[in-house]
């Protein structure tokens, strides 16, 4: 094995010891695939906020193909019942492009994970936490239980679950193994999914609709296949399966958080080599893409409370060492 393999592997091990697996490609032809901490190509991992870049693709597609208009519709448009608060008309002007860029804004000051998680209705518990007095500011406020919306707009629109949209639309095309829906009913359930070592499926609330901010979970390889499809403007095996024009404008700057552009819940990364952009979820999980070197760096981790950055491990150590 080549040292510089030797080294890197020892340095996972070390350094960044919540790694489950890493998959390199490059001109679309796998370079590097590696297993740490007894996983294997075949065991998924909960791929925590990578979630919401999968919703991204899957709203793209809902546009391309009518169920949507434009990122431009109004939220409420998709639940005419809901009920407006006497006085709130902030929520009345929220879009799917503030949901997609995160600019949306909500009635909190730290995200009530617990309380909308105990809620029967997931969706209808973070509409009740969207808007505010300060009306639409454009400022970035990243929210979990916000992006909840776009799981039910999806089953609005559509008319299916999220998942069987996903696996007809994205998961299947690709050869994707479809993920079971699984139910938690409690907090403890939540943390136990969270830390838990070998997740599967894909989590539901009591109305069995799918996780948007979280909650699916995906081996390297289902990771490494959707880099690739955005690498290569939508298209898998020769079908296009996301339209081209949705891609580049996902992972164009349309909000930012501090120095980091972002997307339609995508990442956008400045590096030396040039502009790449992530999914990036809680422990580490990654889809980083770099257009430029035709590189794709798939990565999932077990949760930690403090994980080393893996963005400097991919840019730093990764890319230079397979470019």
């Amino acid at each position: 094995m080549d040292e510089k393999i030797i080294g890197f592997e020892k340095q996972i091990k070390t350094e960044y010891n919540n790694v489950t697996g890493v998959i390199v490609l490059k001109n679309g032809r796998m370079v590097y695939e590696g297993y740490f901490n007894g996983y294997t190509s075949q065991d998924t991992v909960h791929v925590m906020s990578v979630t919401k870049s999968i919703i991204s693709a899957l709203i793209g597609i809902a546009i391309d193909k009518g169920y949507i208009k434009d990122v431009d519709q109004k939220v409420l448009e998709f639940f005419p019942e809901y009920t407006v608060k006497r006085g709130e008309k902030t929520i009345q002007e929220v879009t799917l492009r503030h949901m997609l860029t995160m600019t949306a804004p909500y009635k909190y000051r730290s995200e009530p994970y617990t309380k909308v998680y105990k809620s029967d209705d997931w969706t209808k518990a973070a509409l009740d936490l969207l808007g505010g007095r300060s009306g639409i500011t454009g400022e970035f406020k990243y929210s979990t239980v916000g992006a909840q919306i776009l799981s039910g707009i999806l089953v609005r629109a559509t008319g299916r679950s999220v998942l069987d949209f996903a696996a007809e639309n994205l998961l299947v095309p690709m050869d994707i193994a479809v993920p079971q829906s699984k139910e938690i009913r409690d907090k403890e359930e939540h943390i136990s999914f969270i830390k838990s070592k070998y997740s599967s499926g894909w989590i539901v609330d009591k109305t069995g609709v799918n996780t948007a901010g979280w909650g699916l979970c995906l081996t390297p390889r289902d990771m490494a296949k959707v880099g690739e499809l955005y690498l290569n403007g939508g298209i898998y095996h020769g079908r296009q399966i996301l339209a081209s024009n949705w891609i580049e404008e996902s992972t164009k700057e349309k909000s930012r958080w501090g120095e980091l552009p972002y997307g339609y819940l995508w990442w956008i990364i400045p590096t030396k080599s040039g502009l790449c952009y992530a999914a990036i979820g809680d422990g580490g999980n990654m889809i980083f893409v770099h257009p430029v070197k035709k590189m794709v760096v798939a990565l999932t981790a077990l949760f930690s409370l403090r994980p080393n950055n893996k963005l400097e491990l991919v840019t730093e150590h990764i890319i230079p060492m397979f470019e």
